[in-house]
C-alpha cells in the first residue's frame, strides 16, 4: 500500500505525489524544499511544540507584514537568504559581485528629479552629502540615459515612511544619466540604523543574541533596456558595523569612501556602476 510506516517513508510519498508538476522548474524547485525539510526535521529531531513555534513564527512574520513594513523579506534578509540569492545571480566576469539585497524598503515610482537635485526635501538636518558617479556597460563603455534609483535613511536612521516627521517620498529619488553616462545628486550623511525589531524576526535575532545595527549605506538600482536591472547598496567605509551587518549584505566592492571636507561640514562619495547584459526586469516593491 503507497502509505507511510515510518519517518523516512513519508518523503517519498511526497515526492510521488508531485511527480505530475507541470512545470519543471517548480517541480525541481519544490521538490528540493521538501527534501531538505524533510532532511531538517529529522536531523534536529524536531519536536512536537518546536515544530508548533515555528509554524506560529511563519504566521507572526505575515501578520507583521503591512503597508510600512515587509516582515517576511526581512525575514530572508536576516537569514541571508536574501544575499545569497543577490550574490548567486550577479557574479560578473571580473569576480565579485556588484549586487546587494533589495531591502524591505525600496518604493517604486521615485520622485524623478534633474542631475543635480537635493533628495532631502523635509529640510532634513545633517551633514550635507554630495553623490557622483558613472554608469559603463560590461565593455566599459558609458551608458547613456540610465535610470538610477536612490533611497536611504535619514540621518537618525529612519526612512520616510517610518517617520511621520518626513515628507512622503524623502530621500528617494530617480536620476538619468548624462551622455557621457554619470549621475549626481546631493542628499545628507545617512545613519546606520536597526532592522525593524519590533516583530517576529525582532524576537529571534535577540533570542540569537544578535545586533540588529546596519551600516549606513545608500540604496541604488541601475538600469537601462538591454540591461540587467543592478540592485546594490554603498556601505560607508568608516561604519563599525561593516563586518557584523544582521543582513550579511556588506561586500569589499560595495564600501564606499564617504570623504569629509577639510572643514568637516561636508562629505562626497563617488561610485560607479557597471551593468550586464540582459533582461530589464524589475522586482515587486515590499512596500507601496
Amino acid at each position: 500500500m503507497n502509505i507511510a510506516t515510518s519517518p523516512d517513508s513519508v518523503l517519498g510519498h511526497v515526492l510521488d505525489a508531485m511527480k505530475n508538476t507541470p512545470d519543471p522548474r517548480l517541480r525541481t524547485v519544490m521538490e528540493a524544499v521538501t527534501r531538505h525539510l524533510h532532511a531538517l526535521v529529522q536531523e534536529v529531531k524536531l519536536t512536537e511544540d518546536e515544530f508548533e513555534q515555528a509554524l506560529e513564527f511563519i504566521v507572526a512574520i505575515g501578520h507583521a507584514t503591512g503597508e510600512t513594513k515587509n516582515e517576511v523579506v526581512l525575514a530572508a534578509d536576516i537569514l541571508g537568504v536574501s544575499t545569497v540569492v543577490a550574490l548567486q545571480n550577479n557574479q560578473d566576469p571580473h569576480g565579485e559581485s556588484p549586487a546587494a539585497l533589495l531591502g524591505p524598503f525600496w518604493r517604486a515610482n521615485a520622485p524623478a528629479c534633474a542631475l543635480g537635485d537635493d533628495i532631502a526635501r523635509s529640510g532634513t538636518p545633517g551633514t550635507p552629502l554630495e553623490v557622483t558617479g558613472t554608469v559603463r556597460d560590461h565593455e566599459g563603455r558609458p551608458v547613456a540615459g540610465a535610470t538610477v534609483d536612490v533611497w536611504q535613511a535619514s540621518p537618525v536612521g529612519l526612512y520616510e515612511n517610518q517617520d511621520p516627521a518626513q515628507e512622503d517620498m524623502n530621500l528617494r529619488g530617480r536620476f538619468f544619466t548624462d551622455a557621457e553616462g554619470r549621475f549626481r545628486f546631493r542628499s545628507v550623511r545617512p545613519a546606520g540604523y536597526p532592522v525593524p525589531t519590533d516583530g517576529p524576526c525582532g524576537v529571534l535575532l535577540r533570542a540569537q543574541v544578535r545586533h540588529p545595527n546596519r551600516p549606513a549605506h545608500l540604496h541604488f538600482m541601475v538600469s537601462k533596456p538591454g540591461h540587467k536591472v543592478l540592485i546594490t547598496q554603498v556601505f560607508a567605509d568608516d561604519d563599525e558595523n561593516l563586518e557584523s551587518d544582521p543582513t550579511f549584505g556588506v561586500t569589499r566592492r560595495l564600501i564606499g569612501r564617504f570623504a569629509l571636507a577639510p572643514d568637516g561640514k561636508s562629505a562626497s562619495m563617488h561610485h560607479d556602476f557597471e551593468l550586464e547584459p540582459g533582461e530589464m526586469k524589475f522586482p515587486r516593491p515590499p512596500i507601496p
